[in-house]
């Protein structure tokens, strides 16, 4: 790509920026540090929606190259190859209309991507003033950035490999959780009422075992279900396996349909492909479909325990209410995208509601561990 289109690429998303930072330093907030880790964790969530809105509308390939599109800065310049690229493959994955989304999710990317960086240097610069504000954390999430980045280029370049499209995915997820829990370790949270005489159980060796560090437990281990359930729900997606059970309860009129595990989840292999580049048989886009819908059932109890447990903890009554409603939304929405023949509304509400779990999971967490 030449050095001009690079230039006005990186034109474009600090121009996007600007807007944000605009917001947060002419604002009135005392903190303008949180306000803005705040902010950038908002459009994160935003940026994740829009990446599933690109994935679901076949976008990812608008423009077949990377960081540009047919090594111009956007698709109007670009215009020559596209059509021609489209006029030989009237049904392929490049149109102007797909061009220009994939485009726009990559400039609201590197718009993203460079308020995590003025948010670093912020840090940095807070940490010379006053040696107890670590700027560690900012740089994690400066770094998980730039991973997330190349993960974005592999995902072009790589022509939409399954692992490689799941780990971006889940990459974005985790980018989201690091800016939420800094936001939130910024936020001076006041003091929560803590529990003079913690109730005591034993666990299976006997030692003591107070509830507070049983539901500290239960907090991370449900957020940690709940990663694994996204990783399934993004490998569903990426294989195109939505529909393979197009009926609910049942899958394929059957408890038990019949399926091919082994070629499912084979990891690193083409879309659409075997291993050995042999076209996937049906059976195995039902056992990717089966298993995510199967282990959502436990993610939902376990998920559900922790909202009823948290219900009666002390500064943690509305985190368990938006637990519950969130629960219902993805059941809801996961539904829906099956009785209805995987309704893009609903789709992308599904990614929507899963980034608001982990942000809710995050805050549950980073509660649990300032009140005990």
């Amino acid at each position: 790509m030449e050095p001009g289109a690079l230039f006005w690429l990186a034109v474009k998303a600090v121009a996007i920026a600007a807007l944000p930072l605009a917001y947060v330093f002419f604002s009135r907030a005392p903190d303008k540090f949180r306000k803005l880790a705040w902010v950038t964790a908002f459009l994160t969530f935003d940026l994740i929606l829009f990446g599933a809105f690109t994935r679901l509308t076949d976008s990812g390939l608008g423009c077949p190259d990377w960081p540009g599109c047919y090594g111009h800065s956007n698709p109007l310049s670009a215009g020559e190859s596209i059509r021609a690229a489209e006029t030989a493959q009237p049904t392929g994955p490049v149109t102007m209309t797909k061009a220009w989304i994939e485009m726009l999710h990559r400039y609201f990317a590197m718009a993203v991507g460079f308020l995590i960086v003025v948010l670093m240097v912020m840090a940095w610069q807070r940490w010379r003033r006053d040696r107890s504000r670590s700027p560690w954390l900012a740089t994690v999430i400066f770094f998980a950035v730039c991973l997330q980045g190349a993960f974005g280029a592999w995902t072009v370049t790589m022509k939409l490999q399954p692992l490689i499209v799941t780990v971006h995915l889940l990459g974005g997820l985790t980018l989201l959780a690091l800016l939420v829990w800094l936001a939130l370790r910024e936020g001076g949270v006041a003091s929560f009422p803590r529990k003079r005489e913690p109730s005591v159980f034993r666990d299976v060796a006997g030692f003591p075992l107070s509830r507070e560090r049983r539901v500290k437990g239960l907090a991370v281990f449900a957020l940690a279900l709940l990663y694994a359930q996204i990783a399934l729900g993004g490998w569903v997606s990426t294989n195109y396996a939505v529909l393979a059970c197009p009926d609910f309860p049942l899958c394929q009129g059957q408890w038990l349909p019949p399926m091919n595990f082994a070629q499912g989840f084979t990891l690193w292999r083409d879309l659409g492909e075997t291993a050995s580049g042999e076209p996937i048989v049906f059976a195995a886009l039902v056992a990717i479909h089966w298993t995510h819908r199967h282990f959502a059932y436990l993610v939902f109890a376990v998920l559900g325990l922790l909202a009823w447990r948290l219900w009666r903890v002390p500064g943690c009554e509305r985190l368990a209410r938006a637990l519950v409603a969130l629960l219902l939304v993805q059941l809801a929405t996961g539904v829906s995208n099956v009785v209805f023949a995987w309704p893009l509304l609903a789709a992308v509400l599904h990614t929507g509601g899963a980034a608001l779990l982990v942000g809710v999971l995050v805050a549950i967490n980073f509660r649990l561990a300032r009140l005990w």
